[in-house]
């Protein structure tokens, strides 16, 4: 049964949603160039090769250690959020062509789901899959698309959602009327599936057993920053990319009336807000306890939407930026 979050204000941002250095600072980074900009999702392979999208549609395979990049598909869109499945097939979210399926390195792409009830997917997001062959997914917005992105959290339209793929190809709504839906994890017990709302600074849980089974809750909210991909740790942990901190001025529009918040989207692109550059990542425990908080300067390095651990290695990735960055969890 779909489930409708009540209407959103945003909670007063506490001093430590002002902070711009976080303790401990995070350690060096090591920059992993690509051929190409944006990877926005980085998820690790069985063979230890690092996966990522980047904006000319190519699905590229990067070596953490040499650096060697090869282009392993090409979805034709623009992929985003990436899972990689059981049997070493990925998963990807086109923000232009839904949900697709690359069954191996330089093989098919399969297309698993392009609507939703009759109307086509107009940003899918992020994935995470179970073994029994069902499929989490995000839709951040039913109203803006990926290039005009920061139309959605101005105007806080609240058009993003959690879908479910069954393993018979149907299609279920989760949670309807999310702040522009992102990442996605689920629970190693298939308690709950988190999903991020990047303009709420929120994580929402959707419990899958137990007494609440079919209800959403709260994991964190009122985060210092806006929350983009999620990914599950080798640590056990739920690791949240930050792409930036919180921004006064859109605290300040997202109460107020829609239209308003319309109007303002309208106003000259150099007078809109920007987002301030840092790299920032938490980790949080499934009892929403926050166990890292690392950040540095953006100097080298911004805009981080992925965050991926692994054996006390973590892989970043940008929406902006045209490498990967590699850093490690003190």
């Amino acid at each position: 049964m779909s489930m409708q979050p009540h209407r959103w204000t945003p909670p007063p941002a506490t001093p430590r949603a002002r902070e711009t250095r976080s303790t401990p600072e995070m350690p060096a980074l090591r920059l992993l160039e690509l051929p190409g900009r944006g990877p926005e999702d980085v998820v690790v392979a069985a063979d230890g090769r690092l996966l990522t999208g980047i904006d000319d549609g190519a699905i590229l395979a990067v070596d953490p250690a040499t650096g060697a990049v090869e282009q392993i598909a090409h979805t034709g869109g623009r992929p985003l959020g990436l899972h990689v499945e059981s049997d070493g097939a990925l998963l990807i979210c086109d923000a232009e062509r839904g949900l697709l399926r690359l069954d191996k390195p330089g093989g098919a792409i399969e297309v698993l789901v392009a609507e939703v009830d009759g109307a086509a997917l107009n940003f899918t997001s992020n994935v995470v899959a179970d073994g029994d062959g069902t499929i989490y997914f995000s839709e951040s917005s039913r109203r803006w698309p990926l290039k005009q992105w920061m139309g959605d959290i101005m105007e806080h339209s609240g058009t993003g959602r959690l879908l479910r793929r069954n393993p018979d190809g149907t299609v279920e709504t989760l949670i309807d009327g999310l702040d522009f839906a992102n990442g996605v994890v689920l629970a190693p017990d298939r308690s709950c599936v988190l999903v991020a709302e990047t303009g709420a600074y929120r994580v929402t849980r959707y419990r899958l057993s137990g007494p609440q089974t079919g209800t959403c809750d709260r994991l964190v909210e009122n985060l210092p920053g806006f929350p983009d991909n999620m990914l599950l740790g080798s640590d056990g942990l739920v690791w949240v990319s930050l792409a930036a901190p919180r921004n006064p001025l859109l605290d300040n529009l997202l109460p107020l009336p829609g239209i308003l918040r319309q109007i303002s989207w309208a106003i000259p692109e150099r007078l809109q807000p920007k987002p301030a550059r840092t790299v920032w990542a938490m980790a949080f425990d499934f009892d929403g306890t926050l166990v890292h908080d690392l950040q540095r300067e953006g100097t080298d390095y911004g805009m981080v939407t992925a965050a991926a651990e692994h054996d006390g290695a973590l892989y970043l990735g940008s929406l902006s930026e045209s490498a990967i960055a590699v850093t490690q969890v003190p």
